[in-house]
C-alpha cells in the first residue's frame, strides 16, 4: 500500500486514539506524526493488517510518551470559558475522565469498533483484561455520568 493513501485513510483513526490516550491536542499530533514516520521506515505492511498495526504502534507510542518523566512534570493550561455542553458531549467528557486503561478499551470497543480479541491483540494484554477493563470502566461511567 501506498504510505499516502494509508495516511489519507487512517490518520483520523491514529489521532483519536492518541487524543484518547494523551488528553492533548498537541502531544496527540506529535504521537500521530511519530507513528507515520515509523510506517515510511517500515515500508511494506502485511495487507489487510495496516490499520491494526497503526493503531497498535499508536497505542505503543501513547503508553512510551505517558511514561516519560517529561510528561509527568506537565500540567495542562485550564480553560478559562466553559462551553455549552450537550448530552453527547457530556458522555464523552465522562469517557475521557476515565483512567487510561479504562478509556482505552471503552474507546477501542464502542468508538472504533473492535471486538475484545482484536483489542487484546493492539494493547497486548489478555483478552479477559480487555473484558475486565470494560466491566470497571462501563462502572466507572456509570458513577460519572449519575454524578453529572
Amino acid at each position: 500500500m501506498d504510505v499516502l493513501y494509508l495516511f489519507n485513510r487512517y490518520r483520523d483513526d491514529v489521532y483519536r486514539l492518541a487524543v484518547n490516550y494523551t488528553h492533548n491536542p498537541q502531544e496527540a499530533e506529535d504521537v500521530c506524526q511519530t507513528v507515520f514516520l515509523k510506517l515510511v521506515e517500515q515500508g511494506e505492511l502485511t495487507p489487510g493488517k495496516e490499520k491494526a498495526w497503526l493503531m497498535q504502534v499508536t497505542a505503543n507510542e501513547c503508553r512510551s510518551l505517558l511514561r516519560s518523566g517529561w510528561w509527568k512534570r506537565t500540567a495542562p493550561l485550564d480553560d478559562t470559558v466553559p462551553a455549552p455542553q450537550t448530552q453527547a458531549d457530556e458522555t464523552i467528557q465522562a469517557v475521557m475522565a476515565l483512567p487510561p486503561k479504562y478509556r482505552v478499551v471503552i474507546y477501542l470497543r464502542y468508538y472504533e469498533n473492535y471486538t475484545t480479541t482484536e483489542i487484546a491483540q493492539l494493547l497486548k494484554i489478555s483478552q479477559s483484561t480487555v473484558t475486565t477493563r470494560l466491566s470497571r470502566g462501563r462502572e466507572r461511567l456509570k458513577i460519572l455520568l449519575k454524578e453529572g
